[in-house]
């Protein structure tokens, strides 16, 4: 099972242009697709509808969306009928096979006064897969402040672990004749943290190793494949007004699981080849 994630920003490049033709063919072939800053009419790429585009450009694909705002940005009343037009923004979740239940995670934040700030979210979805049903979740947290991400890292581990006594979106669906959904421990956490291994945002949702012992492989953390692969010099982010200079290169882009898929990690990598984002594809194979 292939899975990656990918922050799309908004669809445009390193080269300053639209494309989400190139984004597609990134992700192309993965079992489940996690995508990031997915918008509907941002005045950024000239008002394109991603979600839609994304979805023609990968027909054979289930997908869920979850915007975390609104903001109308062209309300109005023609012939009688009032129609709005709203900038969104938030995250995806594609997959080769049916996705049986998604719901939104608002994670938590502050009011920004100087630099801008907007509600961030998780995406969770219910997929089932030849290692058995999983959560999936497509995160993308606050660029800004770590007291902020160590916040909404606290919120989302909260509903990792508490998955099965909370019931995800739906619970209790017999009363209405359908079967009822599994409850699997296991969960794929995906996303742009804006985060950098180690930092007490990081050590909050995996741990830090120990003197001795290394790091902890325990139900209450989610487990960072990067880590767990020992994989060194991981660059997810290239800083777009100097693509060249390695040192504007960074590691922001994470996949963590949970401790139950340890054993089924087999590869990570980020496709240093793709140029459709400011961030890169992060792939991973578990089997």
């Amino acid at each position: 099972m292939k899975v990656v994630s990918y922050n799309i920003q908004y669809g445009i490049g390193l080269d300053g242009k639209y494309d989400v033709g190139r984004i597609a063919d990134a992700v192309r072939g993965a079992d489940v697709i996690a995508l990031q800053e997915v918008t509907r009419n941002n005045p950024r790429n000239g008002d394109r509808d991603m979600v839609a585009e994304i979805g023609e450009a990968l027909p054979d694909y289930f997908a869920a969306y979850g915007s975390n705002f609104e903001v109308n940005i062209g309300g109005r009343v023609e012939n009688g009928r009032a129609v709005s037009t709203n900038f969104q923004l938030g995250n995806m979740v594609l997959s080769k096979t049916p996705i049986h239940l998604s719901r939104n995670l608002l994670l938590p934040r502050s009011r920004s006064l100087e630099t801008m700030n907007f509600q961030r979210g998780a995406l969770e979805a219910l997929i089932e897969t030849p290692l058995g049903f999983i959560r999936f979740y497509s995160t993308h947290l606050d660029h800004r402040s770590p007291v902020e991400r160590q916040n909404q890292i606290r919120f989302l581990r909260q509903r990792l672990l508490n998955y099965t006594l909370e019931g995800g979106g739906l619970s209790g669906i017999p009363e209405i004749g359908l079967p009822d959904l599994p409850y699997p421990e296991a969960f794929i956490v995906m996303g742009d943290f804006n985060m950098l291994p180690g930092s007490p945002e990081y050590v909050e949702l995996a741990g830090r190793p120990d003197h001795e012992f290394g790091m902890p492989l325990t139900a209450d953390l989610a487990v960072d494949v990067a880590q767990r692969l020992d994989i060194a010099g991981l660059v997810t982010w290239v800083d777009p007004d100097r693509p060249a200079d390695a040192s504007r290169h960074k590691c922001i882009d994470y996949v963590f699981t949970s401790a139950s898929l340890a054993k089924s990690l087999q590869r990570l990598w980020a496709d240093r080849q793709a140029v459709g984002s400011d961030h890169l594809p992060l792939w991973a194979e578990l089997g």
